[in-house]
C-alpha cells in the first residue's frame, strides 16, 4: 500500500507551511477570515491538485498518441455550498490547448475522457463530493 505525508507546521497567525517531500507549500487565509493572505488558502490548492491530475494525464497521454500542441492550460472555478462545513458542490474544468493537426482534436478529447474517467485520482475523490463539468478550448 502506497502512503502518502505531509507535515504541517502553524507559525504565524493562519499561516502555515506544508512540508511535501522536499518541498515547502505556503498556506494562509484572506484578512476577512483572520490572516494576511501570505498563501493560497487549503480549499484553492485542491482546485490546483485537481488541475495539476488530470494536467500530468493528458501530456502523458497526447505524448504516447503522438499529438503535437502546446500552450496547455487548465482552469478550475467552483462553488462552495452555502453552509458548513462549506465544500465545492460544483467545478467546472476548462482545457485549453493548441492542437496542430485538426484530425488530432479527437484525440484531446479522448486523452480528457480518460484522464476523468480512469486514471485521475484526484479527479475520482473531487467525484464524491461535486458535480463536475468540462469544457474543451482549442486555440
Amino acid at each position: 500500500m502506497d502512503k502518502h505525508f505531509v507535515s504541517t507546521s502553524f507559525g504565524n497567525g493562519m499561516a502555515s507551511v506544508a512540508t511535501i517531500g522536499n518541498h515547502s507549500v505556503q498556506m494562509d487565509t484572506t484578512a476577512d477570515n483572520g490572516g494576511t493572505d501570505t498563501g493560497p488558502g487549503p480549499k484553492r490548492l485542491m482546485l490546483a491538485s485537481l488541475a495539476g491530475c488530470t494536467g500530468i494525464d493528458i501530456v502523458s497521454i497526447l505524448n504516447k498518441m503522438k499529438v503535437n500542441f502546446s500552450d496547455l492550460k487548465i482552469d478550475t472555478e467552483a462553488t462552495l455550498s452555502t453552509d458548513h462545513p462549506k465544500i465545492y458542490d460544483h467545478v467546472k474544468i476548462i482545457y485549453t490547448i493548441k492542437i496542430d493537426k485538426e484530425e488530432d482534436k479527437p484525440k484531446m478529447e479522448k486523452a480528457v475522457a480518460l484522464s476523468e474517467e480512469k486514471y485521475c485520482g484526484v479527479m475520482a475523490m473531487f467525484r464524491s463530493f461535486a458535480k463536475l463539468e468540462r469544457k474543451i478550448v482549442f486555440l
